[in-house]
């Protein structure tokens, strides 16, 4: 679904967290120069030192020093798209997906660090609308797209991205009127094992314990309604995990607008207490088993218990975030080419 947030202005949030808690944020944004100005909603963190950023106007950038120094690596003819979605596995492969009605909703896949991209996949109907991709590994993926004929479309991939099956629509709970995932973080799908979580503009959660096998769904106190509902989904473990969202147009509101679960999906239970609309949730284990990060255009917060209580954490405001896989370090992306390294104090 079509996510057009208002450029927020940027101001010194980290002072905001300091006024409001008593003390310094506990996670520190070291801004970096990526000499673009598009919006980038797509960010992975392969490790500590390399990480692939994407986003309008065909953007592909890839870092193999830590955030120093970021280099281009365009999609030919791909340079009218906007990818809001970018997994990747290390330097040399990684897998893009736009987002636009139609065909201009596609996946590519590099596998010599970017010099070239091979197109893999291409809607095939004119009401599609992706909106994430998740990797359990290597070979294994999902990618989501808004619903048709009111039927939810999910694609899966075993070999890595380089072919995409639709699971058959009837296998798939039937879609509310309009019901669909918003395009903003690359985010709305969660991947483990052989376990899928897709959180919906209906604030609800479909799950499959058997890798598309099979379907329920959830409903959450997340509120919905226009420009509103879940865009976030995240867990930490097959049990525990949280959802985020609010109203995109209102980005320092929040209402309702982040829940938890601790039954893999199966019920969820209000997490009150973040600042404002957030667009990403992810675990911050350098931080502690239970603790977790939330982040938006218009600000960050933390939670050591799961989303029981939530505490400013700083930043200008990103709309998509990406923490390696020992948790170490992580990358922000936002609006005007932004990207930060984001480090637990």
């Amino acid at each position: 679904m079509r996510v057009r947030t208002p450029l927020a202005s940027l101001m010194l949030l980290a002072l905001a967290g300091v006024a409001a808690t008593g003390q310094a944020p506990s996670v520190r944004w070291e801004p970096l120069s990526t000499g673009v100005s598009a919006r980038l909603r797509g960010i992975h963190a392969v490790s500590a030192q390399i990480a692939w950023a994407s986003g309008e106007r065909g953007t592909v950038l890839r870092t193999t020093d830590g955030g120093r120094t970021w280099q281009p690596r365009p999609v030919t003819g791909a340079e009218a798209l906007d990818f809001r979605d970018i997994e990747a596995w290390s330097e040399t492969t990684a897998v893009a997906m736009s987002a636009a009605p139609g065909e201009g909703s596609r996946i590519y896949r590099t596998e010599d660090g970017g010099a070239t991209w091979s197109l893999r996949y291409t809607a095939t109907e004119a009401a599609m609308f992706l909106d994430a991709i998740a990797f359990v590994d290597g070979a294994r993926g999902v990618a989501v797209s808004d619903a048709v004929a009111g039927r939810f479309v999910v694609l899966t991939t075993a070999d890595g991205g380089r072919s995409w099956t639709r699971i058959p629509p009837e296998a798939l709970p039937p879609a509310l009127e309009g019901e669909g995932a918003f395009a903003a973080s690359g985010t709305n799908v969660a991947v483990r094992g052989t376990h899928v979580w897709i959180a919906t503009t209906a604030s609800r959660v479909l799950h499959s314990p058997d890798a598309g096998r099979t379907w329920s769904v959830a409903t959450t106190p997340v509120a919905t309604g226009q420009a509103s509902g879940i865009f976030s989904i995240a867990m930490r473990d097959d049990r525990h995990g949280l959802v985020v969202g609010g109203v995109y147009t209102k980005e320092r509101e929040a209402v309702d607008n982040a829940a938890a679960t601790d039954d893999g999906g199966r019920t969820w239970r209000a997490a009150p207490g973040l600042s404002g609309y957030r667009s990403v949730v992810a675990p911050l284990r350098a931080r502690g088993p239970r603790a977790w990060i939330a982040v938006g255009p218009s600000g960050a917060d933390v939670s050591d218990d799961d989303g029981v209580r939530w505490t400013p954490a700083g930043g200008e405001g990103y709309d998509a975030l990406s923490m390696a896989p020992d948790g170490s370090v992580g990358y922000a992306s936002g609006s005007a080419g932004r990207i930060a390294r984001v480090t637990h104090r």
